[in-house]
């Protein structure tokens, strides 16, 4: 028997006969390779769990990474079009300024041809999504001028300016009238009314008495005994185009300082 190892062998009830000590070993080793088999059989198991977590948990981090990866080019996705977006109404707009410039441009060569307001040396385009308005900031030889950027009744038009330090536009001269008739887009108020003098004579803001002036065809008519202030109105050719109208009516104030 090898040393240090006892084999105890009983025999009950005598079923399988007497035990030599041969038979008593043999049984041990069984029982003993039994028991390592067993210890082996949970190492593979934990180990197998083990492996299993650890794909479970890359498999996770995995996911969480491709999750985060996706809305990260969703969003920068939604920035391309976003600033894609933006530039082409930036480009909308540079258009359109570049547009105005050239009719600027254009016109200012002309006034110069024809000899007007040779003083003029800086003239500028604002315009905006919130503001549709072109405010002509033209330097001649007595003032400036300009157009309100809201539609008012005639006083309040002439409130406007009067608060920047300027008055609704004396016309009274043919160059002015084709000068100034060959920028607006839309009609305007000018300085000229009969309010003070009901059906008597036309006077400017500066009380200065109306000479012949520019008027449309069949105008002044004063419809309805309500027409006392004056309009300056597009039309081509640009020499006449003055028509009385309601002092009440909304218009844009062509204003001069």
């Amino acid at each position: 028997m090898e040393s240090g190892t006892f084999y105890v062998c009983r025999n009950i009830n005598n079923r399988s006969g007497p035990r030599t000590q041969s038979h008593c070993q043999d049984e041990g080793k069984a029982r003993k390779q039994k028991k390592q088999k067993g210890s082996r059989c949970l190492v593979w198991i934990t180990v197998g769990l083990g492996l299993i977590c650890v794909l479970l948990l890359v498999f996770i981090i995995l996911q969480h990474i491709t999750i985060t990866f996706n809305q990260t080019i969703n969003s920068l996705q939604d920035s391309y079009t976003d600033l894609m977006t933006e530039k082409h109404q930036l480009q909308n707009i540079f258009s359109s300024l570049s547009q105005k410039n050239l009719e600027l441009e254009t016109e200012l060569r002309n006034v110069s041809g024809r000899g007007l307001y040779k003083s003029i040396y800086m003239y500028c385009t604002l315009i905006s999504k919130m503001i549709f308005v072109c405010c002509i900031c033209l330097l001649k030889g007595n003032g400036m001028l300009f157009i309100s950027t809201e539609l008012k009744s005639w006083s309040d038009s002439r409130q406007y300016c009067r608060d920047r330090g300027a008055d609704l536009v004396i016309i009274n001269t043919e160059e002015k009238q084709r000068f100034i008739s060959s920028f607006i887009k839309q009609s305007v108020w000018i300085g000229l009314s009969d309010t003070e003098n009901e059906g008597g004579i036309m006077k400017w803001v500066d009380n200065s008495t109306l000479k012949p002036g520019f008027w449309l065809n069949g105008e002044p008519n004063n419809q309805d005994g309500d027409e006392d202030c004056i309009e300056l109105m597009p039309s081509n050719p640009v020499l006449n185009n003055w028509n009385d109208l309601p002092c009440s009516q909304k218009r844009k104030g062509f204003c001069e300082k």
